[in-house]
């Protein structure tokens, strides 16, 4: 939806053109983002670097003078991953490109070697019989459809096969690009089912296995350390600007701190927690001071179990209903192309049919006729203020936003907001070690930096507010 100016982009247009003015002058963030990603790193949960992120995150707050600058105690998982390795041994020899993937177990110590079963979907697996696929390793390859579909596979493929008898899942990367990269990233256990070792293979491998599979026979030989430890306490970290008139009233905005174990976790989520982070400095600096309180937060353990999002809802009780607007930015810092709103899109991944279950219908278009009245206003709200970051290219709305850490408080009606951009490379990156800080562009950085500060400015201080939709809320 193209902006539309209105009464909000004539009231704010002096305020906003001096954020965006002084996000695009200003290199703090970036020079943040680059001590984040090359001096801490890789920052998965459980680990010290998680917690040395957490430490220096609270003192970047404090110095850049916010107030109430605190870090949430939270207990957060602990995997490691381990040594791990796999290879197709017959009817050719050739190491796979591979990655386990988050909250896996890991095989005996002598690894598992065993036949692959190819599939390309749930209803292909559900066809087959227990005694097909008992004892073998299943492969899943649905082909590239988008992260929402794909990354069902890695998610609850491993229990699905499991429940047919296999003794170990490997599933083709989510992503589009074939650049032998394998793509991390967390399953589900159905705790009433086996557990067995999963791993990410690249896509090159996925499709190798599957042309090799049609001549005859494949035997794939895997080994996984991966295990889990005890849990660990970490914590969200979150600092504010206080609201002149309403300090009750929040407009929270923030990412995740934590990353997975390879990478510098720099789109995914440095960009994010640096980019909201310094959104919020600037309106500091500039010395704007909205009706409204802006808190920034760093929650933890986005990658593999939520903690930080589900801590922050439990620390809140009653006083969710007291945040006006939930903006989490969780998909990379590449061109901005505007501000999604409303949750109404749905969520990144589709939720699997039960076994035996026809495939689910795809999402609904997004029908405006079918909004209440406060929600087609808050579209009205959306667009006017869209209006004031045309300079940026920024200037649309789209229907849908949201993310894994405030889906909590979301699904209690808070208004959900999150930035849209061209999204070219993202799952090209993320979960991988090519997500390094060399894949944000600094200017692109900038421009979701001054879109997430004038739109959480505005949100903050205008007399209006947008409406939420109460829903159930799914891990």
């Amino acid at each position: 939806m193209p902006a539309v100016a209105g009464p909000l982009a004539a009231k704010y247009k002096a305020d906003a053109d001096r954020i965006l003015a002084a996000a695009m002058a200003d290199n703090d963030g970036y020079a943040a983002l680059t001590y984040l990603c090359d001096h801490v790193g890789k920052r998965l949960s459980g680990t010290p670097q998680l917690n040395t992120a957490v430490e220096w995150g609270a003192d970047l707050m404090r110095k850049a003078g916010l107030e109430n600058v605190k870090v949430q105690p939270v207990m957060v998982p602990r995997w490691v991953r381990g040594n791990e390795s796999g290879a197709i041994v017959g009817p050719v020899t050739k190491p796979l490109h591979m990655l386990g993937l988050g909250m896996s177990v890991g095989t005996p110590k002598e690894g598992i070697t065993a036949q692959v079963v190819f599939v390309r979907s749930f209803e292909a697996l559900d066809a087959m019989t227990p005694e097909q696929v008992k004892g073998k390793i299943v492969l899943f390859n649905p082909g590239w459809h988008g992260y929402g579909v794909n990354s069902v596979y890695r998610v609850a493929g491993p229990s699905r096969a499991a429940a047919k008898g296999a003794v170990a899942v490997l599933v083709r990367s989510a992503t589009g690009l074939a650049m032998q990269i394998p793509h991390t990233g967390t399953l589900q256990y159905d705790e009433t089912m086996p557990k067995v070792p999963a791993a990410a293979v690249s896509v090159e491998d996925a499709l190798m296995i599957e042309r090799l599979t049609k001549e005859g026979p494949v035997t794939v030989h895997l080994q996984m350390d991966a295990h889990m430890e005890a849990d660990v306490k970490a914590g969200n970290v979150m600092g504010e600007i206080v609201g002149s008139e309403h300090p009750e009233q929040v407009v929270v905005l923030g990412g995740h701190i934590d990353s997975w174990d390879v990478g510098q976790g720099a789109q995914d989520d440095g960009s994010g927690i640096m980019a909201t982070f310094e959104a919020v400095s600037l309106i500091h600096k500039l010395g704007l001071k909205p009706k409204r309180t802006i808190r920034i937060v760093f929650w933890v353990n986005e990658e593999n179990g939520g903690a930080g999002g589900k801590a922050y809802r439990e620390m809140l009780g009653g006083k969710v209903e007291n945040h006006v607007a939930a903006i989490e930015m969780d998909g990379g810092a590449e061109k901005p192309l505007g501000i999604g709103y409303g949750g109404f899109g749905g969520g990144r991944r589709r939720t699997p049919p039960a076994p035996g279950a026809p495939a689910a219908a795809p999402p609904k278009p997004f029908d405006e006729s079918s909004l209440s009245a406060d929600e087609k206003q808050s579209f009205v709200y959306m667009k006017d203020i869209a209006a004031l970051l045309t300079s940026i290219g920024a200037d649309t709305v789209s229907p849908g936003g949201g993310g894994s850490d405030i889906g909590p408080i979301v699904a209690d009606g808070v208004p959900a907001l999150s930035p849209r951009t061209v999204a070219q490379h993202y799952f090209d990156w993320h979960h991988t070690e090519a997500d390094s800080l060399d894949k944000v562009d600094p200017e692109d950085f900038k421009k979701n930096t001054a879109m997430l500060s004038v739109v959480a400015y505005v949100l903050a201080d205008m007399d209006g507010k947008l409406a939420g939709r109460k829903s159930v809320f799914h891990e």
